[in-house]
C-alpha cells in the first residue's frame, strides 16, 4: 500500500489535468468535476489493489479473527480458574503456575505480570507509532486511544486471576516479537518483502 502511493499521486496529478481539459469542452461546473474526479481516481485506485493483491480490508482480516479468538480463550481460562469450585481443573490451575505466580487462579499480588503486560503493550504502541512518517489526526487519536487502554489494561490485570494475566502477556510477547522481526532488513529480504521510505537499515 504505501509503495503505491507514489503511483496513485502521478496518477491523480494526471486525471485531474484530463478532467479539467474534459470540463471546459464539456461546460462542467467545478462540483460535476469534481465528482468525475473522485469517481475515476476510485476506480483507478481499486485497478491498483486488484493489480497488486492490497486491498487495505485485508489488513483488517487477522484483528476480526484475532480479537474473537482472544475474548473466547481470556474467557476460557477465566473459567478454568474460577468458574467451578473444587474441580479438577481448577486445582490443577492452583498448582500449575510457576514462579512467583504457582497459583493461576488468584490474580498477581507482586503486580509484576500486569506491569509487565502494560509496558509490553506501550511498547508495541510506540514503535507502531515510529513507523509512521506522517501522521493525521485520526492517527494521533488512535495512537494515543491505545496508549490509555495499555495503562488501562494493568489494574484489569491485577484483578482478574494470573492464568488471564499470563495468557495476556504471552500474546502481547509474540505480538512484540512479530513486529521487531518484521522491521528487521535481513528477514524482510529473506521473505522478499518490498522496501518502503519508512524503512531503515538499523531498526533497533
Amino acid at each position: 500500500l504505501e509503495n503505491l502511493q507514489p503511483e496513485i499521486k502521478k496518477l491523480a496529478e494526471r486525471l485531474r489535468y484530463e478532467v479539467s481539459v474534459r470540463g471546459k469542452q464539456l461546460g462542467w461546473s467545478e462540483k460535476v468535476a469534481r465528482f468525475h474526479f473522485k469517481k475515476n481516481l476510485r476506480r483507478i485506485i481499486t485497478d491498483l489493489y486488484v493489480r497488486d493483491n492490497c486491498h487495505p480490508f485485508k489488513a483488517t482480516l487477522v484483528v476480526w479473527v484475532q480479537i474473537p479468538l482472544w475474548v473466547c480463550v481470556s474467557l476460557a481460562l477465566r473459567n478454568c480458574s474460577i468458574g467451578t469450585t473444587d474441580s479438577k481443573v481448577q486445582q490443577q490451575f492452583s498448582a500449575g503456575g510457576a514462579l512467583w505466580f504457582t497459583d493461576l487462579t488468584t490474580p498477581d499480588s507482586t503486580w509484576i505480570l500486569p506491569v509487565s503486560l502494560g509496558l509490553m503493550n506501550l511498547l508495541i504502541v510506540e514503535i507502531f507509532a515510529s513507523q509512521k512518517m506522517k501522521v493525521s489526526r485520526f492517527q494521533k487519536f488512535a495512537t494515543n486511544f491505545f496508549r490509555v487502554v495499555s495503562i488501562i489494561m494493568i489494574p484489569v490485570a491485577a484483578t482478574v486471576p494470573s492464568s488471564m494475566a499470563l495468557y495476556w502477556l504471552s500474546s502481547s510477547f509474540v505480538g512484540l516479537s512479530h513486529n521487531l522481526l518484521l522491521r528487521s532488513p535481513t528477514f524482510r529480504r529473506l521473505c522478499c518483502i518490498p522496501r518502503t521510505k519508512a524503512d531503515s537499515d538499523t531498526p533497533y
